[in-house]
C-alpha cells in the first residue's frame, strides 16, 4: 500500500506529470521507496479514480502529447494523514547477500568474495551520493532556518547514510574475515 502514498507525498511537494513523478522518484523518494514508470502511472489512475488526485485543468490550446499534471485533492491528503499517524511494525530485513553467505559456509565459498567487493563499490558509491546531496542541499550553519519540511527530508537522507555507512564497513570487515578464512580443506 506505500506506492499510493509515495505518490501522494510527491505530488504534496509539488503537482506533476507522470513523467515527472518518474524522474523524482529516480533522484530522491526511489532511493528507498522505488516504482517503475508503468507502475507510477497505474498508481496515478487508481488514486484519481479513488477521488485522491485531479488532473490539473489543461491550457486553452492543448498540444498534442501534452503532460497531464496532478494535484491531491482533500481525501487524498487525507489519506495520507491517515496512513502517517497509523502504526506499522517494521519488516524483518531480508538480503539476498546474507544468506548466501551462510550458504556458502556449508557448499563452499567460491565467488563470495568478488561479490562483497562488488557489494562494497556499489555501497561506497551510493555512500558518496548521499554525502554529496547532503553537503549540497542541507549545509551545516546555513543562514535561513530550516522549516518542518527540510529537517525532516534530511532525516531521511541521514538513515540513508547512516545505512550506507553501516554496509561499507560490515563488508569490509567480511572481507577482512574472509582474508582469514582457513583453507576449505582444513
Amino acid at each position: 500500500m506505500s506506492l499510493p502514498h509515495a505518490i501522494l507525498t510527491a505530488l504534496l511537494e509539488k503537482p506533476s506529470s507522470g513523467l515527472e513523478l518518474t524522474r523524482r522518484f529516480d533522484r530522491s523518494i526511489g532511493y528507498f521507496w522505488s516504482a517503475t514508470h508503468q507502475q507510477i502511472y497505474r498508481e496515478l489512475g487508481k488514486l484519481e479514480t479513488e477521488g485522491h488526485i485531479r488532473a490539473l485543468p489543461a491550457p486553452e490550446q492543448p498540444t498534442r502529447g501534452q503532460k497531464k499534471s496532478y494535484e491531491v485533492l482533500p481525501a487524498g491528503r487525507a489519506e495520507l494523514a491517515r496512513w502517517t499517524a497509523a502504526s506499522q511494525d517494521p519488516k524483518p530485513h531480508r538480503d539476498t547477500m546474507l544468506l548466501r553467505l551462510r550458504a556458502s559456509a556449508v557448499v563452499g565459498t567460491e565467488g563470495i568474495e568478488t561479490d562483497l567487493r562488488r557489494h562494497l563499490a556499489l555501497h561506497q558509491r551510493q555512500l558518496a551520493e548521499y554525502e554529496e546531496i547532503e553537503k549540497r542541499d542541507f549545509q551545516p550553519g546555513g543562514d535561513a532556518p530550516r522549516n518542518r519540511q527540510d529537517r525532516l527530508q534530511h532525516l531521511v537522507l541521514r538513515a540513508g547514510i547512516d545505512l550506507e555507512t553501516f554496509w561499507t564497513q560490515w563488508l569490509t570487515h567480511a572481507l577482512t574475515e574472509f582474508a582469514e578464512l582457513p583453507d576449505e580443506t582444513t
